[in-house]
């Protein structure tokens, strides 16, 4: 039975907070005074106002509660209920338009209940407007509910006083069974949800972790909603228990709910038609549109949610697009794309960078007992069209899968390799490197878009893009350790065990080939950065250069935190750190990874250094300047032949003659998709190893070598 209350009408608008929960001496506006940094000095309605107000046909429980602006106008208010107390800031004869909407400045035809309204807002045909702080120039018309609850809690996992635990929002990440849940809150970056979803047995660091989010927030009651300066909002259905900045614009929504929404004039939000979103942090510079639904989740700046997409009890990176699809229970790092119909992903770690094709079914717990599975993927993870995956499976970084039914778990050690299922031949293949022999054109690509497009205007954690970087190379020199064990065929194939769990055979192609181009990509970066640190320094000759490097005994670990490389050693001390409250809040965190992002120049130039000995089996001492420029020559002819393999896998595009058939001339292809010599990538490309041979003809010369 529907339980309700009878309670006289006087009543409305006031006893926001309840007595129980009232601090002595206070009264129930207290938080809302300290929320409300407007300004405006408001002052008590003259006998004349109320007159006009009257006659406009405005009604008040009590015009002594209503308090308005110097330059306030009664003209401009018209058939408004109010209740409680309400304070206007002013208002003068003008319209405000903004794409083609346009209101007059004033209140009408709206029932506002306990509100502090900013200068020159327009609010029209509001049913139920309670509880809100609203900004300067901001507009609304055409909602029917627009309230705020007196334990609202915008998105954040936190409990107010006198709430169970069970009433709680949380995360549950990577995991369908909330064995990784986290608590969501208003600033948790990528980071922070990854190391509190990943070191689960580790008690004491996930107690500091809710401490450190405890302490971020107020448990009282009574905090008002609040809309910024210059937001839009028409024609939405219900807006509840919402945090809204600057500049949003809304249009259509169906449900609101519980959430921050953050936006501000240069990273504006946007939320659309049909949108259903409850109990979630919205980052700054979000879209979202076209019938989303969206619960128990946080979208870091600058991602989207579009056409019918289902994101729920996940975080979603950076920089991301979901489109037209369904994610549960996954964490997503930075640059993610997913927007093509009917792909789904569950329990899912997804390490940025990362793509996935239109039918793809990532996750599935069908051969379990329990919905426990997950899957870890390193990133630049690229399934295909319709590629279906079993929990639990692992894949390195830069995994790229053939359409296909996979029905059985996997774990891929070697990154940068193409996974096939061989139905006819009933064996799983392998080919490691296919991107350098066949698809070298994405790979490069993929690297300056991903950069490209980090519309971040605060990058906390500072993300590198490119595909060699201390987290592969690692990985390719574990993948060289299994490569050279194995005993490949004439045809460089081999087989192994333990990849795939099925007693089918799994087929490594072109061995001998990946061992060799991992070894010169190894050898490629390390010179690379030397390259780098040359030119970034003003060193006279190789002596002063050789002395600034610094060779580890053994190279160091990384772990990708959030999108972010650190060390591992440093995200260790990190969380001793934490547990010895030597970090005290979730900034202290955050200026942890400013730190390390400040300090990853140097710790990769010695992570190259270390790396590039190693796979040359030298020492400090036998890296000589004639050596040094051996290693240039051969970086320069390491990347002649990496824009060979761009120009090569874009040029099929024109000559493969299936891709040729739907043109009558090449005149009409080139004027649908371009002139290959037009590539404005291929050419940037072209001109980087061109800039490239002069600066180590400029150091072999300078340097004497």
């Amino acid at each position: 039975m529907n339980i309700i209350h009878k309670v006289p009408v006087t009543n409305l608008g006031y006893n926001f907070i309840d007595p129980e929960f009232l601090p002595q001496g206070e009264t129930e506006y207290y938080l809302r005074n300290m929320q409300n940094h407007s300004g405006i000095a408001y002052r008590k309605l003259k006998s004349q106002e109320i007159e006009i107000l009257v006659h406009n046909r405005n009604t008040s429980d009590d015009w002594n509660n209503i308090f308005v602006a110097s330059s306030f106008n009664p003209d401009l208010v018209k058939n408004c209920q109010f209740y409680g107390l309400v304070r206007i800031g002013k208002l003068e004869r003008f319209y405000l338009e903004f794409h083609n909407l346009r209101m007059p400045v004033g209140l009408y035809n709206s029932t506002i209940i306990s509100c502090d309204l900013g200068n020159n807002v327009s609010i029209s045909n509001v049913n139920y407007l309670s509880h809100y702080i609203i900004g300067n120039d901001v507009m609304i018309t055409n909602v029917n509910e627009l309230a705020t609850t007196d334990n609202a809690k915008f998105g954040n996992g936190i409990l107010k006083d006198g709430e169970a635990n069970k009433t709680r929002v949380i995360l549950e990440l990577c995991n369908e069974n909330g064995g990784r849940s986290v608590i969501p809150f208003n600033g948790m970056l990528t980071g922070d949800a990854y190391l509190w979803s990943k070191y689960r047995d580790d008690e004491a660091l996930l107690e500091k972790f809710k401490e450190l989010t405890e302490k971020k927030f107020d448990k009282r009651r009574g905090y008002y909603g609040e809309i910024g300066d210059r937001t839009v909002i028409k024609n939405c259905k219900i807006i509840k228990d919402c945090l809204i900045g600057s500049d949003a614009y809304f249009k259509g929504a169906n449900k609101l709910k519980n959430l921050t929404i953050n936006s501000d004039k240069e990273r504006r939000s946007q939320i659309g038609e049909g949108c259903e979103i409850v109990n979630g942090i919205v980052g700054y510079g979000c879209r979202i549109f076209y019938g989303v639904k969206a619960v128990r989740f946080i979208m870091a700046s600058h991602s989207q949610l579009k056409y019918g997409a289902r994101l729920i009890n996940s975080y979603l990176g950076n920089n991301s697009t979901i489109s037209c699809c369904e994610v549960l229970n996954s964490l997503i790092f930075p640059a993610h794309e997913q927007h093509h119909n009917n792909s789904f992903l569950c329990a899912a770690l997804i390490m940025g960078q990362s793509n996935l094709a239109a039918g793809a079914t990532i996750g599935s717990n069908h051969n379990s007992r329990s919905l426990d599975g997950e899957m870890i993927a390193g990133r630049g993870f690229w399934p295909g069209l319709c590629v279906s995956l079993k929990h639990n499976s692992k894949f390195a970084s830069f995994t790229i899968i053939a359409k296909g039914d996979f029905s059985a778990e996997l774990n891929i050690p070697i990154p940068f390799s193409l996974i096939s299922n061989d139905v006819s031949n009933n064996k799983l293949v392998i080919m490691p490197g296919y991107w350098f022999m066949y698809n070298m054109y994405a790979l490069a690509r993929n690297a300056w878009k991903y950069a490209d497009r980090d519309h971040r205007t605060e990058k906390v954690q500072h993300i590198d893009y490119d595909f060699l970087a201390p987290d592969t190379i690692n990985e390719l020199f574990s993948s060289l350790k299994i490569l050279e064990s194995l005993k490949p065929n004439e045809q460089g194939t081999a087989e192994v065990s333990g990849w795939e769990n099925a007693t089918r055979k799994t087929e490594i192609i072109k061995v001998p080939k990946a061992i060799a181009i991992f070894k010169e990509l190894i050898q490629y970066y390390g010179t690379i950065e030397l390259l780098e640190h040359i030119l970034k320094n003003k060193f006279t000759d190789f002596d002063a250069f050789k002395k600034t490097l610094s060779a580890k005994i053994q190279r160091s670990e990384w772990i990708n935190v959030g999108g972010q490389l650190i060390q591992k050693a440093e995200v260790e001390k990190l969380k001793k750190d934490i547990k010895a409250d030597k970090i005290k809040s979730w900034d202290d965190v955050h200026n942890f990874y400013r730190q390390q992002g400040a300090a990853y120049e140097n710790d990769k130039l010695n992570h190259a250094y270390t790396s590039l000995l190693e796979i040359l089996n030298n020492t400090p001492r036998q890296f000589t300047a004639a050596f040094f420029k051996q290693l240039l020559q051969q970086a320069v002819a390491t990347k002649e032949w990496m824009c060979k393999g761009i120009y090569d896998s874009r040029a099929k595009d024109y000559s493969s003659e299936f891709r040729k058939m739907v043109y009558d001339t090449n005149e009409e292809m080139n004027k649908v998709i371009g002139r290959l010599e037009d590539n404005s990538f291929i050419q940037h490309q072209l001109e980087e190893l061109d800039t490239m041979k002069k600066q180590v003809k400029s150091i072999i010369r300078k340097f004497k070598l």
